[in-house]
Order: structure tokens, then sequence, then C-alpha cells
């Protein structure tokens, strides 16, 4: 059995893509599609695909004979088909891993109708449940290799390999932070055993465990120990599900939660604690701020920021416990506060937060960030009051029938987004001109995706315990896609040459940009050209894990015939600024991007990886009478985007053998 199932994960995979040109307006929604389950938790697949995951629920689409947990989105088409998901993937966590596959860790016990302890339970928690068919997703470890449209999808190898009992991690957690570390391995923090509104009892006797329903501990994948106690998860009891987590250059990483800071030395638990967030504002879940990593660049010697954005300010008295909060949170105004903090500064200041300008319209809870190709940040989803989560009563009002939103916990749906720029001058970084606002609530469990197009779709919010589509903020399927300002142009880059894979310093690779893709003065679009790669992350609960953005070093030579040819330095040699995985590679040429190109970057194995000084790039090379000879740039709303695929593909090697071994040591008998 065991041989089996690791024959089904060491398939490898080529990916390729052919979507046709469109035409948007910039600044829109487009209808994305319908998801077939609630959009709780996305991650991109390849070029081709998105994934969608759900938590056990009645939804109308069955599987198997049960509902949906899981579907795969084809993005040119804006079609889904359901996928089969055998264990609760409710609130789980995820990453990429080196080779390009995908794992999500942990999740809820097995439920029922309504929300009910499944079937077969301990009293405690649901095994089975004979309705849903889910199992246990507490202990689960999921790999999926992502497939494309020249694989069968029905082969067990374009599946989620879902198993427990081959595979699962050493405890139990729901609402779990998760990172990757520079070799490609995952530091698992903290979570829920079981529970629900926030991860405490009241009062707080028992800050450690909550009485068996706290893990203050943290452990890896694959496996590189028992796993430990974490201090600062003790310390941050109640506010401190799913941590907010980034690795630094040094290998250190920096974790949030509650409005407690640390930078966190994974291999020897090592805690140094930094600042705490201002003016008791929490960003962790259920606050759910907006918080993402901002652009690394040559400009800043690719030194992390972490801006932080929304949440809220409630008294330690008004979130309650378990149950529900002891206020009334939709009447509670979200902040509008962003704060920013460097917590590797290499200039030797003192590492503090630094107020940043408030975002516009109002305060946001359950916002989130999507990096652009253009370095700016697009922030979207959430709500003006209240937080994340859902309950059937507060400590203010006492029955459902009674409840403002149904279980919304939650109100004033954000619907249109704002773009932040990181690098404008302080009072001047936010804009909303020409977004249009979105009819669809999305509030708990939405989510927000970075597609290779550029455009970023929009999925989810289901603030209900089960299905319901008839209350305030109902269950959504309905998918959206957004056109950032950029698809005004009249012309995308079509560059040429992109390599199947990126590696840690090392000789440079050249691009080609043809003239086709400007107009105007070759000199001027060369020297406004940048290359960038973007790690997409897993999407869920107003986070972005894994998410980052790094521009590369080029020059250029411009050729008579209007092309130019971009000389493009290898990834900073530190898999801790970008871990080993896949990237988008963007060319953006005058602020307007190509389509990404899907690549690999480091060795595609989890490993340290290896690593070169940076080869240095020949001089640039002007010519004067070179121009490009697309039409001159267009100031209509709409434009159009052809696919850039690239000259080869980037195949996933096979799927870790040795970090699937090492995390089958693990397995425990499962009663």
């Amino acid at each position: 059995m065991r041989s089996h199932q690791l024959s089904i994960l060491t398939l490898g995979l080529a990916a390729t893509s052919s979507v046709l040109a469109q035409t948007h307006t910039p600044g829109s929604f487009e209808d994305g599609g319908q998801t077939l389950v609630s959009g709780m938790m996305l991650f991109l697949g390849n070029e081709e695909k998105v994934y969608i995951l759900d938590k056990s629920e009645n939804n109308p689409t069955q599987i198997d004979g049960h509902p949906a947990m899981g579907a795969v989105y084809d993005i040119a088409s804006r079609t889904a088909a359901p996928m089969l998901v055998k264990t609760n993937v409710f609130c789980a966590s995820g990453m990429h891993l080196p080779n390009g596959s995908f794992i999500t860790m942990g999740g809820n016990g097995a439920v029922g109708p309504g929300g009910s302890l499944g079937s077969v339970n301990n009293g405690f928690t649901g095994s089975y449940d004979a309705t849903f068919g889910d199992l246990d997703g507490g202990p689960a470890i999921r790999i999926l290799n992502p497939c494309t449209d020249a694989d069968n999808f029905d082969d067990p190898s374009c599946q989620w390999f879902d198993d427990p009992t081959l595979l699962r991690m050493q405890k139990r957690r729901w609402y779990a932070g998760t990172e990757a570390l520079g070799d490609g391995s995952l530091a698992i923090i903290g979570g829920f055993v079981n529970g629900g509104y926030i991860n405490r009892n009241y009062p707080n006797t028992d800050p450690a465990t909550e009485g068996g329903a706290a893990e203050p501990t943290f452990e890896f994948y694959p496996s590189k120990g028992d796993p430990q106690v974490m201090q600062f998860m003790i310390d941050t009891s109640g506010l401190n599900s799913y941590a907010l987590t980034y690795l630094m250059p040094s290998g250190n990483m920096l974790v949030q939660a509650n409005v407690s800071t640390m930078l966190w030395e994974p291999l020897t638990n090592t805690e140094n604690r930094l600042p705490d967030m201002p003016d008791n504002i929490a960003r962790v879940y259920p606050a759910s701020g907006a918080n993402a990593m901002l652009p690394l660049t040559p400009e800043n010697n690719w030194t992390p920021t972490i801006i932080f954005c929304g949440g809220t300010d409630m008294p330690d008295e008004a979130w309650g416990d378990y149950s529900w909060p002891n206020i009334n949170t939709w009447d509670y105004p979200a902040s509008a506060a962003c704060h920013r903090l460097t917590p590797e500064p290499t200039d030797n200041s003192t590492v503090d937060y630094v107020a940043d300008d408030d975002m516009l319209g109002g305060g946001r809870t359950m916002g989130q960030f999507i990096t652009l190709p253009t370095g700016k940040l697009l922030l979207l989803n959430g709500g003006a009051n209240g937080t994340a989560g859902y309950a059937t009563q507060t400590g203010e009002t006492p029955t459902y029938g009674q409840m403002a939103f149904g279980m919304s916990l939650a109100s004033a749906p954000q619907g249109q987004p704002a773009l932040y720029d990181p690098s404008a001058p302080a009072g001047q970084r936010w804009s909303n001109t020409g977004f249009d606002t979105s009819p669809i609530p999305r509030l708990y469990h939405s989510s927000a995706l970075l597609l290779p197009d550029a455009s970023v779709l929009i999925a989810g919010s289901n603030p209900n315990v089960d299905v319901n589509t008839s209350t305030a903020f109902p269950t959504t399927y309905q998918a959206e896609i957004f056109y950032p300002s950029y698809f005004s142009a009249s012309v995308r880059p079509v560059p040429t040459g992109v390599p199947a894979n990126l590696t840690y310093g090392g000789p440079s690779f050249d691009l080609t940009v043809p003239a086709s893709s400007y107009s105007g003065d070759a000199n001027s679009a060369a020297g406004n050209t940048t290359v960038v790669v973007i790690r997409p992350g897993f999407t869920t609960h107003a986070m972005n894990m894994g998410q980052r953005h790094v521009q590369l070093n080029n020059t250029f030579t411009v050729n008579s015939d209007g092309s130019y040819t971009l000389h493009v330095a290898q990834m900073p040699p530190n898999p801790n600024l970008f871990q080993p995985g896949p990237g988008l590679v963007f060319v953006n040429v005058n602020g307007i991007p190509s389509n990404g190109t899907m690549v690999i970057v480091g060795n595609g194995e989890i490993g340290t990886q290896p690593t070169a000084a940076v080869a240095d790039l020949p001089a640039s090379v002007l010519l004067d009478t070179a121009s490009g000879s697309a039409p001159a740039a267009s100031q209509s709303n709409t434009s159009t985007s052809a696919h850039n695929s690239a000259t080869g593909l980037w195949t996933p090697s096979s799927m870790i053998i040795g970090a699937v071994a090492g995390a089958l040591a693990l397995i425990s008998v499962v009663v």
C-alpha cells in the first residue's frame, strides 16, 4: 500500500498554457464563474489552474456521493470541476513545495449537517461523518501535484493525496501558522486543537493549553524532531491563531500574534522579542488585518519590510472566548491604521513599528493584500466593522434570532479596492481612482489571488457554519476577476526566453522584448523595464501565506529592429529571500506588466540550496535610432492581453520522496 501511494506522489508534470486574448475594462470586476465550493482557500497550481478548498459543509456539488470540499478552476474558461478531498480542510494552512507541488496541513474534525459533531466521534472530535463523508482533518497532511489540460485529471496522480493513516502531523492543528524555510521545509506553528471563535477560555487560567484545546508547539515538515513548545504562543494565548509569519534574510522568522512580535530562530527555538503592535491593534485572526511583505528590490537591497493595515483595537474583555465575543462586534469599527516594520534593518536603525498612511475608505477587517507585478499592493475584500468568525450569539445578543446579520460577526462590506504604492511619499500612498465597487460582500472566508495575466481572482465569503444562501451574508460560489489600472494599456509586453528554472546566483540569462511590445523611444522603454519574480501564495483568512515579490537586476542592449535584449541577473544568492519553489516571472515595460511565466526557483528539492555569486552584468547599450512598433499609447479604457509562454517547460521533480518518507515516520495509530 505504501509503495503504491508513493508511486502516485512521484509523478512529474510539464506546465504550459494558452490563453486567448481578451479585452477588459481597467478598475472593473468581471464575472469569474462558479467555484462549486465556496472559495475559503485558493492557490495557483500552474498557468492554467487555480485550486479551491472549502470546509466540510452541505455544498450542492457532490463527489463520491458526498458534498465536495475541493475544486479545480480553469482560468481560461472560468469554470470549475469538483475534486475529492477526504479530510475536513476547514481552516488549514498550506504552502508550495520546492518542486511546485502543494501541501496543506491540519483542519477540523469531521462534521455533519449544521456543523454537528461527526457521526463517529469520541465526544469531542469527529473522526468520520456518514452524511458528509468527511474524515478528521486535524492531523492531516494533503499533497497535490498540479496538473494541466494535457494531463488526465481522472488519474490519481492529478488528485489530492489525502490519507492520514499514511501521512500526518505529530499534533492536531487547526488555524496553524505556516512558513517555508530557506531549504524548502516548513515550520508549522500553533493552532487550535478544538475550539471556536478565539483560542482561549475566559478567564484565561491556562494560557498554555486552554484545558487541551490549544496547541502551543511547533513542528516541521519534513520532521526535524519532536514538537517543541513555543513560549510566544503561550504569551499570546487567545489571539494567536494563524500567527503571521515571514522568513527574514538571516533565516530568522518574524512571528506576530495578539499584539506581540518576535524574531524567532526556528532551528534553536530562540525568541527575540520586538516592540508590540502600536495602539493595541490586533492584526492576527480573527482581527484579520491585511498584511504583506513589501517588494524586495535592488533599491532597498532586498531588505524585507512588512506592512500591517486594519484589524481591530477591541479591548481584551470584548473578545470573549471559544464560544463567541462578549460584544456585538458588527457595531465596532475596524481600524483604518497601517504600520510598517523592518525586522532586520541594514543601517543599524532601531527596530520598531512606523505609522503609515491610513487606508482609504475607513477601517477594514479581513482586507487582503495582493502584490501586483508593478510592485504596488492591491487591497480588497473585508468589512468596515467587526471581526472574522461566526457565532449564534454574543455576550450582548443572547439568541440567534436577534443577531443583526445572521451568524456574521462583521458588517459593512468594503467592496471598493484600493491601491497602495510603497514607493510614494508618505501621505500619497493610497489611491482608488477609477476602481469600481463590487456588489458581492466578501467577508469571512473570502479570498483573492494574482492570476498569470496579472488580473486578480476573488472568491468565497461564507460567515456561516453550514451552507446558507438566504442569510444577510450568504455562502458565496460566485467568483469575480478584478482588472487593475494597467489594463488600460493598448499593448502588453510579450517577452521571450524566460528560462524554466532560476538559481540562487550564478550566470545571468537573456530575455528579448520585441518592438511590438511598446511604442516610442527604445532607449526609454528599455531603461524603464523591470523583471520581477512573484512567489504565489496560499490565500485564506486575509492572508497570502508565502507571497513574495523580488525584482532582479538587469541591463539591456537595444537592437536595430527596435527590440531589446534584457541581461538579467539570477535570484540573490540567499534562499531565505525567496524560498525554493514556483514563481511567476513578469516583465514590466513603462509600468505595464507582461503575462507571468511560471518557473521553479532553486533545485526543486527540500534541502540546502546551491548558491553562487551573482554574475556581473554587461553595461547597457543604447541605440538612438531604434523605436517600438506598437501603436502609440491609447487613453481608452480597454486593453488586449495575449498569453506569453515560456521557451522551456517547468517540470516539478518527482514528489520529494525523502520528505514523504520523513513524514511517514511520524505516523501514529489512527483511532
